[in-house]
């Protein structure tokens, strides 16, 4: 169950050297945490663990990013990309992602494995104005089609672009 939490305008950055690590199974519900994920989410592993990883989205966030991950996931594939989380106490940090799939020592996929680190200012200046774009769009399109139209959207942009996604994110 996502908490109701009221989004604030106070940033925490993660350090330049820290890793956010995370781990879920395969519908998203976290199994792993380590204690750089706790401190900055301001969570206690107890509240973290068997909740889904959409504990810390942000509502700045399109659903269409999410989207995008799940379906490269589901193609084998691993994702990046910069996300903006929110914290237990409603504040917000920016990171940047590579998400892979998890596989067990014979080989079998059993769920996500999620490295994230500090992203340049640069990239999120050139992300934010990005994802109020894809926000716009989801919300003229209705909650039904919206992750659909934003990740529509989104390609578009980048074909206009002359980009593919990857290429774009991995750029910045």
């Amino acid at each position: 169950m996502k908490l109701k939490i009221v989004a604030t305008q106070k940033e925490v950055v993660l350090g330049h050297e820290e890793l956010i690590i995370s781990k879920t199974d395969l519908k998203g519900r976290i199994t792993y945490v380590n204690r750089t994920f706790m401190r900055l989410a301001n969570f206690s592993e107890q509240e973290v663990l068997g909740q889904q990883h959409n504990i810390v989205r942000h509502p700045d966030m399109p659903r269409g990013t999410f989207k995008l991950l799940w379906d490269t996931l589901q193609q084998g594939r691993e994702f990046f990309g910069y996300v903006k989380n929110m914290t237990a106490d409603g504040d917000y940090y920016w990171v940047f992602a590579n998400v892979t799939p998890d596989l067990d020592a014979r080989g079998k996929h059993v769920g996500y494995f999620s490295v994230r680190r500090r992203p340049g200012k640069e990239a999120i200046a050139v992300i934010e104005p990005l994802y109020r774009e894809m926000l716009a769009v989801e919300k003229a399109a209705g909650v039904a089609n919206a992750p659909a139209a934003s990740v529509d959207f989104l390609n578009k942009k980048l074909q206009g672009m002359g980009t593919t996604y990857d290429r774009f994110i991995l750029s910045l």
